[in-house]
């Protein structure tokens, strides 16, 4: 099932814009301003996924830095199933031009549980340590950042554990 849920709202209209490979994105037809060219929104591209197995949460945060990625602080969260194959490209709209982050997981197995299996990545594809996983600590905002100015195209390549190490599966860089 496809939606998208507000932070301390109901769940709404579905911001999707699946992609296949290196197509071209078009906005759904539920947001045609917001991805169509207008904004202001953030057009996310989910690349490297280890499987095409569970789900795809994406979520935008906003406001105080200090508080991006906080359990449940999030603008706007989209769910999605992974594509066939080629990228997952996700349309989150903003309120207004500004600076927010992005966080992607991979529940590969579609649980809604974190498990080491499960991959994430966030805007700015910042390097990331398994102690820093364990230890919950997070990058600056300004490694993070993205400056919303209309559509803004922001790429993220997930990462999963590998044996002492979190990276991107082979034949993908940050």
């Amino acid at each position: 099932m496809l939606k998208t849920c507000p932070a301390l709202g109901r769940c709404g209209a579905v911001a999707l814009v699946a992609g296949l490979n290196a197509a071209p994105s078009v906005a759904a037809p539920e947001v045609p301003a917001a991805c169509g060219g207008h904004g202001p929104a953030m057009l996310v591209r989910v690349e490297g996924l280890k499987t095409r197995t569970g789900t795809v949460r994406v979520q935008s945060y906003g406001g105080d830095p200090r508080h991006w990625f906080d359990k449940g602080s999030y603008l706007q969260r989209v769910e999605v199933a992974p594509t066939p194959a080629g990228p997952v490209d996700v349309c989150l709209p903003v309120p207004r031009p500004g600076v927010y982050a992005v966080s992607v997981r991979h529940d590969v197995n579609g649980n809604h549980k974190s498990e080491l299996a499960d991959g994430g990545g966030l805007s700015g594809n910042p390097d990331m340590s398994l102690m820093d996983v364990i230890l919950k600590r997070r990058p600056s905002p300004q490694q993070v950042q993205v400056e919303v100015k209309g559509v803004t195209r922001v790429s993220i390549v997930m990462n999963y554990v590998h044996g002492t190490s979190i990276g991107p599966i082979a034949g993908f860089k940050r």
